[in-house]
């Protein structure tokens, strides 16, 4: 995947490569701050509407306005993680 299935960061941009999987393999599908160990990092983000909200946070805390923000979280309720939730 290109983008972390769990808050839609470019994989790219993770400076871990990728979070790791229980059997300390490397994630393919999301990014080390979301996934570690074969678990997601932040039990409390349970829906896709609270990452979003987190996300966006985030990237106000860099700099980014919060419109700017909004449209880069806006497909986060289609990545694999949320589906059907």
């Amino acid at each position: 995947n290109k983008f972390c299935q769990s808050c839609g960061m470019p994989m790219k941009k993770d400076p871990q490569n990728g979070g790791t999987n229980a059997d300390g393999s490397k994630s393919t599908e999301y990014c080390s701050y979301c996934y570690k160990g074969g678990v997601f990092t932040s039990p409390e983000i349970d829906t896709p509407q609270k990452m979003q909200k987190f996300c966006i946070e985030k990237m106000k805390e860099m700099g980014m306005p919060g419109f700017v923000a909004w449209i880069f979280t806006r497909g986060i309720p289609k990545l694999d993680r949320w589906k059907g939730k």
